[in-house]
């Protein structure tokens, strides 16, 4: 008796460590695509363009609404070096099944010019409702590239 209850607790055991980690694995495996970041979003942008001259701050605020095509309109007010401008901007997201995601986005100054292009990386968490992403680059009109180091945090509203 004592030799069958051993082996039959031994074997609820054993099943036990085999089926937990594909039940972890199933609660871990959650697909994201471009529907679960869509929405409005509100971020702030922070970090430092690298100039020749030394590294400049950079802060932002601002909105934007992305829809489950990947397109998004935005607007924000950012401060570079103390000088403070509002933008708008467009772009385009990729949203990967493994919650990453590839930004590309066009931002304008007040009169439509076209002022910069970025593209991010981001990644998503909480279940889709908090976003990290870091700057991949920054290029002007001109084609130049501008170094940073710059992250922005978002949240969806």
């Amino acid at each position: 008796m004592k030799h069958t209850l051993f082996s039959r607790l031994t074997m609820v055991v054993a099943v036990a460590l085999l089926v937990a980690p594909a039940f972890v694995h199933a609660q871990d495996s959650r697909q994201c695509s471009n529907a679960t970041s869509a929405g409005s979003w509100g971020f702030t942008t922070n970090g430092v363009l690298l100039l020749p001259t030394g590294a400049v701050p950079v802060t932002a605020a601002g909105r934007f609404t992305q829809d489950i095509d990947g397109n998004l309109v935005g607007s924000q007010v950012r401060s570079v070096g103390g000088g403070v401008a509002r933008e708008t901007f467009t772009g385009t997201v990729t949203t990967n099944p493994d919650c990453t995601a590839k930004y590309t986005i066009n931002v304008y100054d007040d009169f439509g010019n076209l002022v910069r292009t970025s593209v991010l990386d981001a990644v998503f968490t909480n279940n889709g409702k908090k976003a990290h992403v870091v700057f991949e680059s920054v290029v002007l009109p001109n084609g130049s590239s501008l170094p940073s180091v710059l992250s922005i945090d978002g949240d969806k509203q």
